[in-house]
């Protein structure tokens, strides 16, 4: 008896502490002028002062290029142009996805060379729109495995406000499957710690620390972002076989902490929304996406809050019966005529239901386990765990 006490005990504690977490919400979008730019912006990495905008140009093949805005407003930048030192001249390069840590180290992805040496990944010193001390990033992140056609690469990758952590994305390209033409087949995010300015070596939690965000049976997932206090993470998801990105957060108590499920921000099928980049103090951030004519430009949102990932979040309001349940679920919303979503995740957060018109789920093909159910009313996430038994 005093056994299942105490697992009582550290169940109850341990439900309790997960769900605890905290999402952050955002306003709507707001276009972002770069004044004299002339060509898609994609990639956007905000520097810790916010005050210099770091992006690439097309990333769809061809050339691709860093250049660097400066700051007007939240919504105005001016264009400046290249980033100097990281301009690569052969035909068909690719440079991009720059981050920046508060020291000026600074880190993109490039192709140059590829795949003899393999490692992608460079970082130098930034100073005035220039790079220097240029050298390849080393480290058993890396995966050293080549053999077309088929071959492993950084595809993202972030600096943390501190510069001692490196968030990255190892994604694996196979150009015979014509299933994921021109998109990786796999990929997953993870953490290296920094053991000098050109090496860093993967944290050995780092598979548990992202366990609810790699799901590389649904999902490709990519360009991560964590906010200076570590405990956001913002990245892009793309449903496998579709076109149809998301970008998602998930939160944490503490940088040892494992990731929670994610909550989708923003997801504008056809017009690819990814890569959200936070700013230092939480409250904006800014992603690229294509406008109506097909280019792509950068998008701001305001924070304007958080919800808890919380079973008892607004149970005044929502309610959700009857919960366990082997056939349907029943949703009763305070204001039927507010638009609404509903959304069922997997326990690792791959998302296996929606509708925006129906409050009655049937959940009897679902697998017993546990799910999340999330409300999405008046522009805030209200989530809440559900069993199917």
């Amino acid at each position: 008896m005093k056994i299942k006490i105490f697992i009582l005990i550290i169940l109850t504690t341990l439900s309790q502490y997960i769900f605890s977490q905290s999402s952050p919400t955002f306003g709507p979008e707001k276009k972002v002028t770069i004044n004299g730019l002339t060509f898609d912006a994609m990639e956007p990495f905000i520097s810790s002062d916010g005050n210099t905008l770091f992006f690439n140009s097309l990333n769809s093949g061809g050339n691709t290029n860093l250049y660097y805005a400066t700051k007007i407003n939240d919504t105005t930048f001016t264009y400046v142009g290249l980033v100097g030192g990281t301009y690569d001249s052969s035909p068909n390069h690719l440079d991009g996805v720059a981050s920046i840590d508060s020291l000026n180290n600074f880190i993109w992805t490039s192709l140059r060379g590829y795949p003899s040496p393999m490692e992608n990944l460079h970082r130098g010193v930034y100073s005035a729109g220039n790079v220097s001390n240029i050298t390849r990033v080393y480290g058993n992140f890396n995966i050293y495995n080549f053999n077309y056609p088929f071959g492993w690469l950084i595809m993202d990758a972030a600096i943390n406000y501190q510069g001692n952590l490196l968030y990255f994305c190892n994604a694996k390209f196979d150009f015979s499957n014509t299933t994921c033409v021109g998109v990786p087949c796999e990929s997953k995010i993870g953490v290296a710690q920094k053991i000098n300015d050109s090496t860093f070596n993967k944290l050995t939690t780092s598979d548990a620390i992202f366990s609810n965000i790699n799901d590389t049976i649904n999902y490709i997932v990519y360009a991560p972002q964590v906010t200076k206090d570590g405990l956001e993470l913002y990245y892009t998801r793309l449903q496998k076989n579709t076109f149809n990105t998301e970008i998602c957060v998930s939160v944490r108590n503490n940088i040892a902490d494992t990731f929670s499920l994610p909550i989708v921000i923003h997801s504008n099928l056809g017009f690819v929304p990814e890569a959200a980049s936070p700013t230092t103090d939480k409250q904006k951030i800014y992603y690229h996406q294509k406008d109506g004519t097909g280019i792509f430009h950068i998008y701001l949102r305001y924070r304007t809050g958080t919800t808890g990932i919380n079973e008892h979040t607004n149970t005044e309001n929502i309610k959700v019966y009857p919960n366990p349940t082997n056939t349907i679920l029943n949703v009763v919303l305070p204001n039927l005529t507010e638009h609404f979503t509903i959304y069922v995740y997997s326990s690792l957060g791959q998302e296996l239901y929606k509708t925006t018109n129906n409050t009655s789920i049937d959940i009897s093909n679902f697998t017993n386990g546990i799910y999340f159910l999330t409300v999405k009313l008046y522009g805030r996430n209200w989530t809440t765990k559900i069993v199917k038994e």
